[in-house]
């Protein structure tokens, strides 16, 4: 399906897209609030300031997808795959990234507040300056992530798998929940 079908489509109510194809898809902007993505193909896509809360994008590939400044607040966002992706400044409250594939994305500013990140495979990541307060990163692996000015207060990291060096995460003053391989 192409990007204008798919906009059409959604315009006219319909909302379950399950295992579409947009790969590439130019959808800066698009409001796309509570879709059924799962299981799709956006590798590549441009959702740059997307609105993409409260949608379901569990296990869907978004590998050097755009999501700069993207609202993915209260998103299923569990098994996708988002590497290098780039979600600089991108709202992910509450959202369910469990299981997600974050290896090499940027995260720089992205909020994160509240976010399930259990089992995440972060390798590479950067997070400079992400809001991490109260996310859940249990079991996750963190190995050459980068956490410069990261907000991690409150923040669940148990049993993490980390064995490469992480850069002034910046801790004083911060309730955080810290055990593991380290």
């Amino acid at each position: 399906m192409d990007t204008i079908s798919f906009l059409k489509q959604y315009k006219s109510g319909q909302r379950n897209f399950q295992g579409i194809i947009l790969h590439q898809a130019k959808l800066t902007k698009a409001d796309l609030i509570g879709v059924n993505l799962s299981e799709a193909d956006l590798s590549g896509a441009d959702l740059s300031e997307a609105n993409l809360s409260k949608c379901n994008l569990a296990r869907a590939n978004l590998t050097n997808a755009d999501l700069n400044g993207a609202n993915l607040q209260d998103a299923n966002l569990s098994e996708v795959n988002l590497i290098g992706a780039d979600l600089m400044k991108a709202k992910l409250q509450d959202a369910n990234l469990s299981r997600a594939d974050l290896r090499g994305a940027n995260l720089m500013l992205a909020n994160l507040l509240g976010a399930n990140l259990s089992e995440a495979e972060m390798s590479g990541a950067v997070l400079n300056g992400a809001n991490l307060r109260e996310a859940n990163l249990i079991g996750s692996n963190i190995n050459e992530s980068v956490f410069n000015d990261a907000e991690l207060a409150e923040a669940i990291i148990t049993e993490v798998e980390m064995t490469g060096e992480i850069l002034h995460i910046g801790l004083s003053h911060q309730w955080i929940t810290w055990a593991g391989s380290y």
